[in-house]
């Protein structure tokens, strides 16, 4: 893809009469990190690099449309399975234990995570994966956009990353995040104690026929998980995570109280609490949708 992208660039560059030079002026490059693009060698181009030869050469979005295939390439084959499953899901189901999952990121909250990564090469990498990152939050805002369904664990929140600015920042994005109809937040609290993942995240990805596929994700390693027995395990597990975690409303009322308190001791529901108010929202929702359908509710008949 690297190959393909840097053959695009030189006929394009070619039709419009332009020497490596030239066009590196006009990207804001120099010439030679033009040559390297064409020749394949050096780092990959960034997405704003592949924007601003697309605008130049008049290429109608292709090179930044080709992109992320060439950044992939740096990527473990299961690494790049998992991204081209993501990006054809219908439905995402995240767990993180330990940062807001990568779609759900703010820019700031993004580079002070992928600062820390122990692969990183240089400051071009870490812009390389930034703008990879944000690229690939476009997808919620498009068309076909997933249902997405995050569980964070309560550490999440807790933990600064970045200054207090950065963390600030991105707590209330989860809130405008979640006030979306096709995104649902949680917050798994410390009290709910061990569980099956504690370990990393887990993804769980529904594609378009239905079936599902699982990836699993800690410090330093990833597994990508497509036998449908394992698979169907992890969305049991899942699906624990989520029955465990607070309660949508309560969820964001922890974000919300969390950001106003600079993550100082967060007033967090009890289990009664928890328990009491989901069976309030469950009662709710029955009767929304009795009234919906015409029916009626029963009234409760006198105990013996």
């Amino acid at each position: 893809m690297a190959a393909l992208f840097g053959a695009r660039v030189r006929k394009l560059r070619t039709a419009a009469g332009l020497t490596q030079a030239e066009l590196g002026a006009r990207v804001h490059v120099v010439g030679a990190r033009i040559a390297q693009i064409e020749r394949v060698s050096g780092a990959k181009p960034t997405l704003e690099l592949a924007r601003a030869l697309d605008a130049v050469l008049g290429a109608d979005n292709l090179l930044a449309e080709l992109w992320p295939y060439v950044y992939r390439e740096t990527f473990p084959d299961w690494s790049r399975k998992f991204m081209a499953y993501a990006e054809q899901a219908v439905s995402i189901g995240e767990y993180a234990a330990h940062v807001v999952p990568g779609l759900l990121q703010t820019a700031s909250y993004a580079r002070a995570v992928l600062s820390v990564g122990l692969t990183l090469s240089g400051d071009t990498q870490l812009e390389e994966r930034l703008s990879a990152r944000m690229g690939r939050q476009m997808r919620l805002t498009s068309e076909d956009r997933p249902v997405l369904r995050v569980v964070l664990d309560e550490a999440v929140l807790r933990r600064p990353v970045g200054d207090s600015t950065v963390m600030r920042e991105q707590l209330k994005r989860l809130l405008d995040d979640a006030s979306e109809r096709h995104i649902t937040v949680q917050v798994l609290p410390f009290d709910q104690g061990e569980h099956d993942v504690m370990g990393g995240s887990l993804s769980i990805l529904t594609l378009p026929d239905g079936s599902d596929v699982a990836y699993t994700e800690g410090a330093h390693y990833g597994q990508l998980i497509e036998d449908p027995e394992e698979v169907r395990n992890f969305v049991r597990t899942y699906h624990q995570l989520q029955a465990a975690a607070l309660p949508p409303l309560m969820s964001l009322d922890m974000i919300h109280s969390v950001m106003e308190d600079n993550h100082r001791g967060a007033n967090v529901p009890t289990r009664s609490e928890r328990r009491r108010v989901a069976q309030k929202q469950l009662q709710q929702s029955g009767r929304r949708q009795l009234r919906r359908s015409g029916g009626r509710i029963p009234r409760r008949r006198p105990r013996p």
